[in-house]
């Protein structure tokens, strides 16, 4: 077994310290969250009891306080804070004054209208930002450094007991994994790369290179964040908060290619949604002259089922259980939409979803049956857990998306109580670093 130096033991205990600090001084509202009790507005596009762990008292849209990560670059310079100079705007039932497109759900119409103002409040200070800015020559490094050091610690992770495994996951693999999922969470918004070149290496163009970032820049991981950034994140920011077009229900049974609403996927363990839910499976009668029966089920909506008000440490255990049990499950299920060439929790999708998902997966696993070769099973084991860990307590990247873009509420000057989707927190320099 190889021991890590005293000095990295050192260095490894006081980054976990400050890891543990950083929960109650960063985000006091996660540790609020576990035991405040506050029922959500009855404006809230997602509807019924939409509550955190101890029931926070913030409103949980689906849009960007899911398990995927939050948002950022362009999409957060125009969501912004919710007070501004120029008032706050909420969502109501009616329709949004001014017009609009109907394929955008009130949510989107929101952020579009929040968009709006921004620009014409800060126009000559962020719309260059909006234009210009990129993260290449920081983020692609980045990106390439996240990756080589998920793969040699997972190679390393085969030497060491599974307890330190545990251990070198929580930092920094699940550092460097979340790393993974922001920056190619960026490249999909068109922030990564630089805006003022169509081509690249000579003539590789921008839509290439950015689906070669995708593909191959989710690797190594044990299930990944490429179908869901590929199919069901860009549709997220279109129809968040739709229930007719993002239940659980309508994404499984879905003709489209896309997702209507990728986060829904995630977002199940810890909120109610409206709409009806899914997967469903036909399944073929026992005997001959039987009946098919058909069978729906979710993980997510069996753990969150269970949990029980002003019971936040039972919640948090459920939700880490059921978020970690579907991705075991989603890592198995890999194996065989690699086998099959089909991916069978979404029927009714078209062959080039089905063909897309079958090249991923055969890629990825080729990549996974290499490291089990070299490093065994505890080589997948570190991956599994580092993609996972952020997104579950006590780790502060999960009190992120638990409460930071929690929604509002708003009285309107007609005394009528509106919807406020988002809101962003700021901090100080010290924080943000």
């Amino acid at each position: 077994m190889v021991e890590p130096p005293r000095t990295c033991r050192r260095a490894y205990c006081v980054a976990t310290a400050l890891i543990v600090a950083g929960t109650l001084h960063k985000c006091d509202g996660f540790t609020s969250s576990f035991v405040s009790h506050k029922f959500t507005s009855k404006s809230s596009k997602r509807g019924g009891d939409n509550f955190s762990f101890g029931l926070c008292p913030r409103t949980l849209s689906s849009s960007v306080s899911s398990s995927c990560p939050r948002v950022s670059s362009s999409v957060a310079s125009s969501v912004a804070s919710t007070n501004t100079g120029s008032g706050t705007i909420g969502i109501s039932s009616r329709p949004t004054e001014g017009g609009g497109s109907n394929e955008l759900s009130d949510a989107a119409q929101w952020h579009r209208e929040r968009r709006r103002q921004m620009l014409e409040k800060y126009g000559t200070q962020i719309s260059s930002l909006e234009r210009e800015a990129s993260s290449q020559s920081i983020a692609l490094p980045l990106l390439g450094l996240a990756n080589l050091s998920l793969l040699c610690m997972s190679i390393w992770s085969g030497s060491l007991h599974p307890v330190k495994v545990l251990l070198l996951a929580i930092f920094p693999g699940s550092m460097f994994s979340l790393w993974q999922l922001q920056i190619l969470h960026d490249s999909i918004h068109g922030c990564l790369l630089n805006k003022g070149e169509t081509t690249f290496f000579g003539n590789v163009s921008r839509r290439r290179l950015q689906d070669a970032i995708l593909f191959w820049g989710s690797m190594p991981s044990v299930f990944g964040y490429y179908l869901y950034l590929k199919y069901g994140h860009l549709t997220h920011h279109k129809h968040v908060g739709d229930p007719e077009k993002a239940s659980l229900q309508k994404l499984f049974n879905s003709t489209a290619i896309e997702f209507a609403d990728g986060d829904v996927l995630f977002v199940a363990h810890r909120m109610k949604l409206k709409g009806e839910i899914g997967p469903s499976f036909t399944i073929p009668p026992l005997r001959k002259g039987g009946k098919s029966s058909k069978v729906t089920m979710s993980i997510s909506k069996m753990g969150f089922n269970a949990w029980k008000r002003s019971k936040p440490f039972r919640n948090a255990l459920l939700f880490t259980m059921s978020f970690m049990y579907e991705r075991l499950m989603l890592t198995m299920n890999d194996v065989i939409v690699a086998a099959s060439g089909r991916n069978f929790f979404f029927p009714q999708k078209p062959k080039k979803f089905h063909d897309e998902c079958a090249k991923y997966t055969r890629c990825a696993i080729l990549v996974r049956s290499l490291l089990f070769a070299i490093a065994g099973w505890k080589s997948l084991l570190f991956l599994y857990l580092s993609e996972t860990l952020w997104s579950i307590p006590p780790l502060p990247s999960a009190a992120m998306f638990v409460t930071n873009h929690g929604s509002d509420t708003v009285t309107n000057p007609s005394g009528t109580v509106d919807c406020v989707p988002t809101a962003s927190t700021y901090s100080g320099s010290r924080d943000t670093f």
